[in-house]
């Protein structure tokens, strides 16, 4: 059994590199769980060049020295290592901070080479489940992408009880974020609750079928999401968006369009309800008034229709 774990790990990453990579030279985004420490010891195997990258975030009482474990750890098995401190903060929430603090930091250290993140089966299908219970539509349903430069997910095909056997086959000292286990934090209670419960329900195998849906639906948008930047380019301009080539696309590209334009004006996450309110000022126009659609703690965004266009304005609360 762990013989088979780390072979599966190593294959991952040999066949991940094969469909991805130029190079031999990688970053690795490493926390010390189990995850992220497979993934270091199976690229090093699989013949990569690895530079480990560990962030402490500075969250918890000991933080520094679980940091600097880890980087000993991946010496250990043959990588170069170093850890950055990151300051988390502002909106949105302490798992949204952290993510955007790290991956600041990723994006500083790696030094022109991709980053290889530990994501697995497991946690595409987390990220499954979170987007259809918020209802944002098939890109949030489409999960993380294997590829998307410079981030490199040679994993996702791999369960997390792998990463564990072939941590400890390999004797590596796995360190278990008390953040995974706090049912505070949404995909938390996914993991261990809602997962468990779907697969006694369906007689098991939903963490798979879950990501074979991500999977299909990242080909839809493969297919959909250039036509739909073509479209965005005919009629956007900065803050303004020009209704009339929109009104005869269809709802699929067109909810794509007003997706990539709120979050290029600064709405970050536009909701279903945003992009459907906002689609109905180009599709069912009848004067209606403004849309709130984000904004922060100083003012808010709103979207307005006046002639043929539609104009993103700051509103002071």
């Amino acid at each position: 059994m762990t013989r088979r774990a780390q072979q599966t790990l190593i294959g991952a990453v040999r066949g991940f590199a094969d469909r991805h990579l130029d190079d031999d030279a990688v970053c690795v985004a490493l926390s010390g769980g189990a995850d992220s420490l497979a993934l270091t010891a199976a690229a090093i195997r699989a013949g990569l060049t690895v530079h480990a990258v560990v962030i402490d975030h500075r969250l918890q009482t000991g933080s520094a020295a679980v940091a600097a474990r880890a980087a000993e750890t991946a010496r250990e098995v043959g990588a170069s290592a170093e850890v950055r401190e990151v300051t988390v903060e502002g909106a949105g929430g302490l798992e949204a901070a952290a993510r955007r603090a790290r991956y600041a930091a990723l994006g500083e250290a790696r030094d022109a080479r991709p980053v290889l993140l530990g994501h697995t089966l497991d946690d595409q299908a987390e990220t499954v489940l979170l987007g259809l219970a918020r209802g944002s539509g098939a890109r949030s349903i489409a999960g993380m992408r294997e590829w998307s430069a410079p981030w490199g997910r040679p994993l996702l095909g791999v369960r997390r009880a792998d990463t564990r056997e072939a941590c400890a086959g390999w004797r590596l000292p796995v360190w278990d974020d008390p953040h995974n286990d706090d049912p505070r934090f949404t995909r938390v209670r996914i993991r261990k609750e809602v997962l468990p419960l779907l697969d006694e329900v369906i007689g098991g195998g939903a963490a798979e079928s879950l990501a074979r849906t991500a999977s299909q639906l990242q080909d839809d948008a493969d297919a959909l999401d250039p036509p739909a930047t073509e479209l965005l380019e005919q009629c956007a301009y900065g803050r303004v968006l020009d209704v009339e080539p929109l009104r005869s696309a269809p709802a699929a590209l067109r909810t794509r369009v007003l997706r990539g334009w709120l979050r290029s004006v600064g709405a970050n996450d536009p909701v279903y309800r945003v992009v459907r309110s906002v689609d109905a000022l180009i599709t069912d126009w009848r004067g209606q008034g403004p849309v709130a659609v984000g904004g922060d703690e100083r003012a808010r965004l709103v979207v307005t229709r006046r002639a043929q266009e539609l104009t993103v304005k700051r509103v002071p609360r």
